[in-house]
């Protein structure tokens, strides 16, 4: 089962896009940055599928300087995709858990590179929107994009530890670019949620972020359960988002508002 690598973009979509929309709430992420790397596409970019009797199993994905992308492998397919990238520079690998590590091994048996444990997120479906009660004050209000939203988006990129960013152009090469915003506002905006476009039938609610001075009265919640509704009227299938595993608070509230965990991925970086 060999991995077919490629840095044709057009021709690894029409490959495996239907691997891809077979499970679109599981492959959230490689289905959004696809898509943004067919629109724009960046030079240097590789691209893989694993094909048995023709049908696609796997993918992966290594921009420039940033981690290989994995779908779910056998430890076994992990090790074959050690060996057939390990003459390529890669800083690092994401993935579910299982595979992460055995990717993470593999690669360490075929270059020496020493895998360390960076970032962990938990991926959650949306079941059924369970809206908070009672709601805080306030009310949804649909953000067009302009200097207030690059100035949210940079506040919280600064909060997660990212680069801010600077301008429009710094705008365009980011995650925030191309998605839609919600404001929570009571007079002003005290929270703010980001959703991706409906892609096969799934949209991802991301980014959720409320400044510290506006935090513990259920903005974080009002403004979530919004942008769910508004997915949904949308016609999205699947709506996703993205938890650190680690902060208890907010894993709570987006149960109580319906969502469900359905896979825990790990980052690896390799010195």
């Amino acid at each position: 089962m060999p991995w077919r690598l490629t840095e044709d973009i057009d021709d690894f979509l029409a490959r495996t896009g239907d691997f891809l929309r077979s499970r679109p709430a599981l492959h959230t992420s490689q289905l959004t940055r696809l898509e943004q790397l067919r629109t724009h596409e960046e030079k240097g970019t590789l691209f893989g599928r694993l094909e048995q009797g023709g049908e696609v199993r796997a993918i992966c994905y290594r921009r420039p300087s940033q981690r290989l992308i994995l779908t779910r492998v056998a430890p076994d397919e992990a090790e074959a995709l050690a060996a057939d990238l390990a003459g390529q520079a890669l800083c690092g690998v994401t993935a579910e858990d299982d595979t992460a590590t055995a990717f993470a091994e593999a690669w360490q048996r075929h270059t020496d590179a020493v895998p360390v444990p960076g970032v962990r997120v938990r991926l959650h479906r949306l079941g059924e929107l369970t809206p908070p009660e009672p709601m805080p004050d306030g009310r949804a209000r649909e953000a067009q994009h302009g200097p207030e939203v690059i100035r949210w988006c940079s506040e919280f990129a600064t909060a997660v530890g990212q680069q801010p960013l600077a301008d429009e152009r710094s705008w365009a090469a980011s995650n925030f670019a191309g998605k839609r915003f919600t404001f929570w506002e009571t007079g002003c905006p005290v929270a703010m949620a980001g959703r991706t476009p409906v892609l096969a039938g799934m949209v991802r609610v991301d980014p959720v972020y409320t400044p510290a001075r506006f935090r513990g009265r259920g903005y974080a919640g009002a403004v979530t359960a919004a942008v769910s509704e508004a997915a949904l009227a949308e016609g999205a299938t699947d709506v996703v988002l993205y938890t650190d595993p680690a902060n208890v608070t907010s894993n709570a509230l987006y149960r109580r508002l319906g969502y469900v965990p359905i896979a825990t991925f790990t980052g690896y970086d390799f010195s």
